[in-house]
């Protein structure tokens, strides 16, 4: 017998590898999975879910109740697109309000135009509690002495305050449980007792490939309670299905026209905010 013949072929495999996927499912049939090199922080809050990851694609993100929310590297796409499309709009804001957004993302951008003061109502103290801990970076503005946070019902703060707004933005987590009612006419009806004469309202309105039924109910909604309501729309690459649209509700000014600039952005400019209001076919069909 020869030496080769008394050689022994092993089976051998490649050494399995642990891995971790952070998933978002858009629908029953598609999904979102970024592979989670860190987990930095999980907790069960009084009202949700929350998780906070570092992800090699996209660096830290934060999900909520298995929603993305917010990921370091596109969040400015959303956050921009929500905060200066409704200031530049209008011509002098002076007293914000934000709804949601305990990311403090949002706020950090109305915290670069010269207003007076901007409320976040956040009904989720913990969120806000853990994005100062775990993305600095994101919520550099909840120290602004012109920022005011409180940590309640978004309804109970609006049917309550004295204050009045220029410039209102919902920020809103998925319409279920504690934020189902923020995409109905009753809801704006009360926001519009709390509005100034020329204030304006920016709020997300979904994907309409995956959550059409929404955004259509938005803006009809919408349209039962504010004379001037338009569909604007961006991109948010971590966002179902990449395409994101948002409504805005005007008393007076055309919120297409943009009367104000601001600098120091990544994603807004005076072309984008145009642009943005420029509906594809399909789009237009949808809401008008």
């Amino acid at each position: 017998m020869s030496e080769n013949e008394n050689k022994i072929n092993y089976v051998t495999r490649p050494k399995r590898n642990n891995e971790l996927w952070l998933t978002e499912f858009s629908t029953d049939n598609l999904k979102l999975s970024l592979r989670v090199s860190n987990v930095v922080h999980t907790e069960k809050t009084k009202y949700q879910d929350l998780i906070i990851v570092d992800t090699p694609e996209f660096g830290r993100t934060l999900m909520l109740d298995g929603a993305f929310q917010l990921t370091e590297k596109d969040e400015f796409c959303y956050s921009e697109m929500m905060a200066h499309v409704p200031l530049c709009a209008h011509p002098n804001p002076e007293n914000v309000l934000i709804i949601g957004g305990g990311d403090g993302a949002i706020l950090r951008e109305v915290m670069k135009h010269n207003i007076k003061k901007c409320y976040l109502i956040d009904i989720d103290e913990k969120v806000i509690e853990a994005s100062k801990k775990f993305l600095p970076k994101q919520n550099t503005a909840f120290d602004d002495p012109r920022a005011i946070i409180k940590n309640m019902d978004a309804m109970e703060f609006i049917k309550n305050t004295s204050e009045k707004f220029d410039v209102i933005i919902i920020d809103s987590t998925d319409p279920v449980d504690f934020a189902a009612g923020l995409f109905q006419a009753g809801f704006y009806a009360d926001i519009k007792k709390i509005m100034n004469q020329n204030a304006m309202l920016s709020e997300l309105t979904e994907s309409p490939f995956t959550d059409c039924d929404l955004m259509q109910q938005a803006i009809c909604e919408m349209k039962k309670i504010f004379p001037i309501v338009k569909l604007y729309w961006g991109s948010v690459p971590t966002y179902p299905t990449g395409m994101w649209t948002y409504g805005i509700a005007s008393l007076k000014n055309n919120p297409e026209i943009p009367v104000r600039e601001i600098k120091n952005t990544k994603w807004y400019s005076k072309k984008i905010h145009e642009a943005s209001f420029i509906l594809p076919p399909f789009l237009e069909s949808l809401v008008n």
